[in-house]
């Protein structure tokens, strides 16, 4: 039999199938003598019956003339050997999946072959084997469609009775292997989008659809996994549990879009199983009730991204509207009796009501924290509302807009997070988001407008009125209808809602919280920029829909912001801040008119960027100042923008400022015949006020100069120069130093030391390649450097601090005149053309005497 086995015969021939299929009809029993054998005529069947498909006809007929397949389910039965199993899955998936004709797809699935071998009782402990397993479901899957998927199931009285390719999929939909996972999805999408209505009702019912609240049970427990990485990342951020937050961050998205392609397939029994399944095991026990500061089982902050994600990803009209109704309710509605308190009283907040003279401050967490003070009768939240005798009066709106207005940087971002996804959530009714007080005025006006062409009740003032009084009956309809809904479908009760309250009333208090958060100073910029986004979403191009407490409140926060900013035309950095301002302006500009928020959602989860050196350089650094200053320019820039932007004006693609000033004619620089493009090492210049000096940059090695001082527009410098001794009153530049922040300070002890500080030219955070993102290691901390100046007598110490601060204030003039337009916008403040000199006192700061760097 050997011999004739391996005879010289073509290979890709009908006589070459027929003498393969009589060896293999010869077989009794495979063993591992012969398996070998019995794996290579497997293989080379399958590959000539693919073969055959595709150019002769003749190839299936033979196929089916002598039940082949019978053979290989025959063979399948004699062999124990593991080899064999696999052969025979893989010969039968390559098959299925290479087969184009209809004929040969209808016969492969018309008899119980295909059945058997996917109920045979496989050693699944071999993974190898598994994973060929479901390759084989999978490529079966990938032929359905409402012909074939007939000859997969037996039918009784018209009903489907026995689906083996789904029931034996659906075994092995939460494996702990990700690829499984993702094969088993894939079969049952394919199963779904057949469209045949007995098998969707076979999927829909008991007992099958427990595949969907298991599908949900496994979702819940990836979410409680994440929760409790975010929960030790934010005590402590390393780069490795980042890396696994961000990996179950993509399973999670996953599973969600998974579950919207399942809904997709159109299928309204399966939909409203999705949804049940969503409310009843993750969004009512965990996600909602979290939303408070005493939450248990998963964090807020882990909550308010899962909530965004099933908002964004998963497209159900009453899922939307039944969590967007869910949040006008307390969160003890949806705690179970037994979880609360013996005396009936839910478990309070965690808040404490601190006693003080200033009652805008509540203590959260052992930590105060200021509120908005009522900047109107819709007041958002008041200390005495938080908390009333062990029973809390806030709703889960209330909450999130607590965060807010009091909640640390990632409460803020998640909640903006929240309402951002709300009004974008195109399932959501406008009503609902009416009555969250997040409607866009716009589509109110829009809404007013039709109710007035279809002869509805409306006076002609509150269409073109400020937005502050609606009509509320259709409102009040709705939010009743979904609130009934909670109440008994899934006894939710929420007996603390005012449902009398009017939808303008709910808007105050939104914007009531995003003025309070224009208003603190503990937020970073890229969360205040999220607050941005989300008021030019709900307003219009005016500020007829504030009131003048608002409107004060904003314009002294912009007035606060321009102070800071001027202080920094002194600061640090002077140098940089209008390129800095310049670059911020266009980011800012692309974030505010963006159609979504920037940041993703798993921004949410993670720590915000802290400054690069803050925990590990002085105060005092410059790149702390760095970090600060850029902070400074994003909230003004944001505020500045604000107030264009309520004005009804379009933003200019840059900030208004003056040009470079010309180099003045009696200048040092012109002195020194120097240009614009500034000082280069090696390069000739007059000496011209340079006072002699000498520096030792190493230990014992003391080195004669002339230090000069010079600026040119917004940059400035010092300049150590070598006196050529040729050429009288002219020497080579040899060290260039910021002129900004050299802080000049002549020693207390002595008077002909003067001690400067040397900053980079540069911040290594505003170039892109260089900043520090989660997960990688942070580079090595820069620091400030340090000169000590000797001089001849104290009278040359002090005309070389003369000359020093004569340069900065030079400097910081000319920064101040080319923010001047932007400054002084509607009035905002009055720039000073030129900013006196610093005290005498200045320059005896407290400073460590050192004779060289």
């Amino acid at each position: 039999m050997w011999s004739s086995f391996w005879r010289s015969r073509d290979r890709f021939s009908l006589d070459e199938l027929r003498y393969l299929t009589d060896q293999l009809q010869k077989v009794q029993i495979v063993n591992n003598v012969n398996k070998n054998f019995v794996i290579e005529t497997l293989r080379s069947i399958s590959e000539l019956i693919t073969y055959g498909d595709q150019h002769d006809s003749n190839y299936f007929d033979f196929f089916m003339e002598r039940q082949v397949m019978g053979e290989f389910v025959r063979i399948l039965k004699v062999s124990r050997i593991v080899s064999i199993s696999l052969q025979l899955l893989q010969t039968t998936s390559i098959m299925i999946q290479n087969l184009k004709s209809e004929r040969a797809i209808h016969y492969m699935f018309s008899n119980e072959h295909i059945n058997f071998l996917i109920t045979y009782t496989f050693d699944f402990r071999n993974e190898e084997l598994l994973s060929y397993y479901i390759s084989f479901l999978r490529a079966i899957s990938g032929k359905l469609d409402k012909n074939t998927i007939s000859l997969l199931v037996k039918t009784q009285n018209e009903e489907v009775v026995s689906f083996p390719l789904y029931v034996e999929a659906i075994r092995f939909a939460s494996h702990e292997e990700s690829m499984i996972r993702t094969a088993v999805r894939a079969l049952t999408l394919n199963v779904y989008h057949v469209g045949d209505e007995s098998v969707n009702r076979f999927v829909a019912k008991a007992p099958h659809a427990d595949y969907f609240s298991n599908l949900l049970t496994f979702f819940q427990k990836q979410c409680l996994y994440l929760n409790g990485m975010v929960s030790e990342t934010l005590k402590n951020l390393d780069s490795d549990t980042t890396t696994a937050i961000l990996n179950v961050v993509d399973e999670i998205e996953d599973n969600l879009y998974y579950i919207s392609d399942v809904i997709s397939a159109g299928i309204p029994e399966v939909g409203r199983l999705i949804t049940v399944n969503i409310l009843q095991l993750l969004i009512f026990p965990l996600l909602l009730p979290s939303l408070q500061l005493d939450a248990v089982d998963i964090g807020a902050i882990t909550s308010l991204y899962l909530l965004c994600c099933i908002l964004r990803i998963v497209k159900i009209k009453d899922l939307a509207n039944t969590i967007a109704a869910s949040l006008f309710c307390p969160p003890e509605a949806f705690v179970p009796d037994s979880e609360t308190k013996l005396n009936g009283h839910a478990p309070d907040h965690g808040y404490e009501i601190q006693q003080t003279e200033n009652k805008n401050v509540i203590e959260v967490d052992g930590c105060s924290k200021k509120i908005l003070p009522s900047l109107s009768s819709s007041s958002l939240v008041h200390p005495e509302d938080i908390i009333s005798k062990g029973v809390s009066r806030l709703t889960l709106r209330d909450a999130l807009l607590s965060y807010i207005t009091a909640g640390d940087d990632l409460q803020v971002l998640s909640s903006l997070s929240i309402l951002a996804t709300l009004l974008q959530t195109k399932e959501l009714d406008e009503t609902m988001l009416d009555a969250l007080g997040i409607l866009p005025q716009r589509k109110q006006h829009k809404k007013l407008l039709q109710q007035a062409l279809v002869g509805e009740d409306l006076r002609e003032d509150q269409l073109f009125s400020s937005g502050r009084s609606f009509i509320r009956d259709g409102f009040s309809c709705e939010l009743d209808g979904y609130l009934q809904n909670l109440k008994e479908q899934y006894g939710v009760a929420c007996s603390s809602l005012e449902v009398g309250t009017s939808p303008s009333v709910h808007r105050f208090q939104v914007l009531d919280a995003l003025v309070s958060l224009f208003c603190r100073s503990n937020i970073s910029p890229e969360t205040l920029w999220d607050g941005g986004w989300l008021l030019r979403q709900l307003l219009p191009y005016s500020e007829s829909g504030f009131n003048n407490q608002h409107l004060e409140l904003l314009r002294d926060s912009y007035k606060n912001s321009t102070y800071a900013l001027l202080e920094e035309a002194r600061g640090t950095w002077p140098d940089l801040l209008v390129t800095v301002l310049r670059d911020e302006w266009k980011r800012c500009k692309r974030a505010m008119e963006a159609p979504s928020p920037r940041k993703e959602l798993k921004c949410m989860l993670l720590p915000l960027d802290k400054p690069s050196f803050d925990d590990v350089l002085p105060n005092k650094s410059s790149f702390v100042a760095g970090e600060r200053m850029c902070k400074v320019v994003k909230v003004f820039v944001l505020l500045h923008q604000l107030q264009i932007f309520f004005l009804g004006r379009a933003l200019p693609e840059q900030p208004p400022t003056c040009p470079p000033s010309d180099i003045p004619e009696n200048s040092r620089a012109r002195n020194a015949a120097l240009d614009v493009s500034g000082p280069k090492l090696g390069s000739e210049l007059r000496l011209v006020d340079a006072v002699p000096c000498r520096i030792a940059f190493e230990r014992g090695k003391e080195r004669h100069f002339c230090v000069l001082a010079i600026s040119v527009g917004a940059s400035g410098w010092i300049l150590l120069a070598e006196e050529l001794p040729l050429k009288k009153h002219y020497g080579i530049i040899r060290v260039v130093a910021p002129l900004a922040s050299s802080d000049p300070t002549i020693d207390q002890k002595y008077s002909r030391w003067l001690h400067l500080r040397i900053r980079p030219s540069t911040l290594p955070f505003l170039d892109p390649a260089k900043l520090i993102t989660h997960g990688k290691a942070k580079t090595k901390a820069p620091v400030d450097g340090r000169w000590t100046l000797s001089f001849m007598d104290d009278e040359s110490c002090k005309s070389a601090l003369s000359m020093i601060l004569e340069e900065i204030d030079l400097q910081s003039n000319e920064v101040k005149k080319r923010l001047k337009p932007l400054l002084n916008h509607e009035g905002a403040i009055d720039v000073p053309d030129a900013s006196p000199h610093p005290p005498d006192d200045a320059s005896s700061s407290n400073a460590t005497p050192s004779n060289s760097l």
